[in-house]
């Protein structure tokens, strides 16, 4: 009997016990067609696993096919696009696009931190 009363005291303990609130860091979705699509996100991956500070940061990579042209990539920051460029069917160097697009993230990042509304930030100075 103790160890039935035991058991049902542990049983109802762990459904009770406040939960630790689990935080993801920061979110990269690869939605990726080509080759090259998936190029540029794995090399985009790499250096966004190295940036600091990308709590609450949702980034997405998306690639449109384009009949007889080949692929535009966008890449989004919170739903917002912030970098699009266009691939060809052949395959091209892809790493300057690759940091191009990180520093632009990482500008944006610096960007949605500030408020517009703050007024340390008045455009007339006053």
């Amino acid at each position: 009997m103790i160890y039935k009363i035991t058991f049902l005291i542990l049983f109802i303990s762990a459904f009770t016990a406040k939960s630790t609130e689990l935080e993801i860091g920061g979110l990269l979705l690869d939605n990726t067609i080509s080759r090259q699509g998936k190029e540029f996100s794995y090399k985009f991956s790499q250096l966004w696993q190295d940036l600091p500070n990308s709590n609450g940061i949702n980034v997405q990579i998306k690639e449109q096919v384009i009949p007889r042209s080949g692929t535009k990539l966008t890449v989004k920051m919170n739903n917002t696009p912030i970098y699009v460029t266009y691939m060809g069917r052949r395959q091209e160097p892809i790493a300057s696009r690759v940091e191009q697009a990180m520093f632009i993230l990482i500008e944006m990042m610096a960007q949605s931190q500030f408020s517009e509304h703050n007024p340390d930030l008045a455009n007339d100075g006053w």
